[in-house]
């Protein structure tokens, strides 16, 4: 059975935010090694939600585009 990359790689954005939260609670001094792991977790989503978005924008214009047609 062949494992899909793009379903191991759905779980790396939200592993990075949890990892960054828990570094985050767990952290000893001042220092903030963690948050760019979270942030950059959080901007991997919200990237892949707008391409979702815009691809349905452009999917559901070509339907209506085609309806007019007829």
């Amino acid at each position: 059975m062949k494992i899909d990359k793009g379903f191991i790689l759905s779980f790396v954005a939200p592993s990075m935010i949890i990892i960054s939260i828990f570094g985050f609670i767990q952290r000893q001094d001042k220092k903030i090694f963690y948050l760019p792991l979270g942030i950059m977790g959080i901007a991997i989503i919200l990237e892949k939600e707008l391409g979702r978005q815009l691809k349905r924008q452009k999917i559901l214009r070509k339907i209506k585009s085609y309806q007019k047609v007829k």
